[in-house]
């Protein structure tokens, strides 16, 4: 009988003890890393074949600028930047992965939250999108290309 209640006892005591336990938020997973504007890669072509980095209009106006071409796992991605009297106006990934299915399930969702994401905060201090780490990372480098261009 002895045994059975501090068999009972115990169990309740661990239960408690875990239930109550609480973990520690770490800022450091929804932080993406620093876009690197160094990527090895210089092919200079946009999906429509202009010069990457073209520009058009003037310093006080608007001016366009595709970022490098950056070859992921599973393709390249490649964004263009509107910027309008020195403000970002517009992001958007004209080149990203669209092999397969899952490649196309994956950038429906996660191309327009980063044009947003982007978009919103003006620079490429963006958070990454769960699922699409690969596309994230090469998004990150052609819009920071892309920034460093302007």
């Amino acid at each position: 009988m002895r045994r059975v209640v501090l068999a009972i006892v115990t169990t309740v005591t661990s239960l408690v003890l875990l239930l109550s336990f609480k973990t520690h938020a770490t800022s450091s997973l929804a932080t993406p890393p620093a876009a690197s504007a160094t990527t090895g890669n210089t092919t200079g072509t946009s999906a429509a074949g202009s010069t990457s980095g073209s520009t058009s209009g003037s310093s006080t106006g608007t001016r366009t600028v595709t970022g490098d071409t950056i070859d992921t796992r599973f393709g390249p991605v490649q964004v263009k930047v509107t910027v309008t009297n020195g403000k970002v106006s517009s992001v958007n990934a004209i080149d990203y992965p669209m092999n397969d299915p899952r490649d196309q399930q994956i950038n429906s969702y996660a191309i327009p939250v980063l044009n947003q994401e982007a978009t919103q905060a003006g620079n490429a201090n963006i958070d990454m999108v769960s699922g699409a780490t690969f596309t994230s990372e090469g998004y990150l480098q052609s819009l920071q290309s892309a920034l460093n261009k302007i």
